[in-house]
């Protein structure tokens, strides 16, 4: 399997997708905010509606459906490798010395479900009845849980020149692209057939960079978010190594209003067709500045990049980037039900093919619009889905899809 995609909308070979477990059964209305999330979501009803979503996606593509769970599980066969995940999960509390004890009193799916869902002291007691936890009280986390996993595109992204694998902003979701650079380091599809390209080597603390703000324009071009979660340092890094690669000419920054509703690129914008592009109205002219790299010089060791900040619109560089562009509004621009739509990720779809794409089934004017401009629009229940903020394209990982 080649670990790069050349567009947003190729159909559908594989995807990695994360089954929500025992992390969302962790949150509560007192640590909802620490853990990034706005709700509280209901974990049987939610795993029926991502159940539907990952069944939908192989009845109606085919494509491999792997499943981070059984991934890590495979991984952590081997010692070396759940020792040092351990370590670092534990070091957020102070409890490294305790990782061999977990070892070996914990099986290695129970320790797989541990750096998911965290690890209470009284949990831990439990095997460990003599533990010394120090100041941490009974319910005190020693390792926290990860409930936005679910949310699989922001750990890593694969571009047409590599694998960009996250620095995420929060902490409390570091351990989210610690875990998925394991797997894919680690996993035997995927070992040895990485081109990474983001962290430099060399950079133990690397500025933020998420995937939901890596969007592919063409084959030639890459669009990034400077959002919330992105950090310019992050773009500068990330652009330097897909123009040295070679196979990406152009790499765009688009400066996002520091806002939730506008935390990722792919709240702004998403690729449907090699001419069809579907927006929040408001969010697109709400874009401030674009900003351009582009290769200066390339002689093996000596590599410089040149930016340039544009004086247009993004709108105008889509249009460059995209020949003969048709736009789409969410909720077919009505503002009051774009606004709307847009909270429960209303420009957020899921591409599986060109003009076909998953939905939430609540937008139904963004949902209707679709159709009419011919695109085949499969919807999926969410009543929790969408508690967590994030949409269909927002929940995938595209590993492989046909090339355009």
């Amino acid at each position: 399997m080649n670990l790069r995609l050349n567009s947003e909308f190729g159909t559908l070979k594989a995807v990695l997708m994360h089954r929500p477990g025992k992390e969302i059964d962790r949150l509560t209305p007192y640590n909802k905010e620490y853990l990034l999330f706005d709700d509280v979501p209901y974990l049987e009803a939610l795993q029926r509606e991502h159940d539907a979503f990952s069944n939908l996606i192989k009845e109606s593509t085919g494509a491999q459906v792997y499943q981070l769970r059984e991934m890590l599980i495979r991984v952590l066969y081997d010692q070396q490798i759940l020792l040092g995940l351990m370590r670092e999960s534990l070091a957020r509390s102070g409890m490294v010395h305790l990782a061999e004890d977990i070892l070996e009193r914990y099986s290695t799916a129970e320790c797989a479900g541990i750096l998911t869902a965290g690890l209470k002291v009284h949990e831990l007691r439990r095997k460990l009845p003599k533990l010394n936890a120090g100041e941490l009280m009974e319910f005190a986390f020693v390792i926290s849980p990860c409930p936005n996993l679910y949310f699989q595109r922001d750990p890593m992204a694969l571009t047409p020149g590599g694998i960009i694998f996250s620095s995420m902003r929060m902490e409390g979701r570091q351990r989210e692209a610690d875990l998925l650079r394991t797997i894919f380091e680690n996993y035997p599809d995927f070992k040895g057939r990485i081109n990474k390209l983001y962290p430099v080597e060399g950079h133990d603390t690397p500025p933020s960079i998420e995937g939901g703000d890596v969007i592919i324009l063409s084959q030639k071009a890459i669009a990034i978010g400077n959002s919330e979660r992105t950090h310019e340092k992050a773009i500068y890094h990330a652009a330097k190594a897909l123009l040295a690669e070679g196979t990406v000419e152009r790499v765009y920054e688009v400066h996002l209003p520091q806002k939730r509703q506008y935390m990722h690129l792919d709240t702004v914008f998403t690729v449907l067709d090699e001419n069809l592009v579907l927006t929040y109205p408001d969010a697109m002219n709400s874009v401030l500045q674009t900003s351009l790299y582009t290769l200066k010089e390339n002689n093996g060791d000596k590599i410089h990049i040149k930016r340039e900040v544009l004086k247009e619109s993004l709108l105008t560089v889509l249009e460059r980037e995209i020949p003969h562009l048709e736009i789409l509004h969410t909720a077919d621009g009505n503002p009051d039900y774009a606004m709307r739509e847009q909270w429960f990720d209303g420009a957020n779809v899921f591409a599986i093919g060109p003009r076909r794409v998953i939905s939430y089934n609540r937008n139904i004017h963004t949902n209707r619009a679709l159709r009419n401009m011919g695109v085949e629009v499969l919807e999926i229940p969410s009543s929790e889905l969408s508690r967590g903020l994030g949409g269909p394209r927002c929940m995938t990982m595209p590993i492989s899809r046909a090339r355009v």
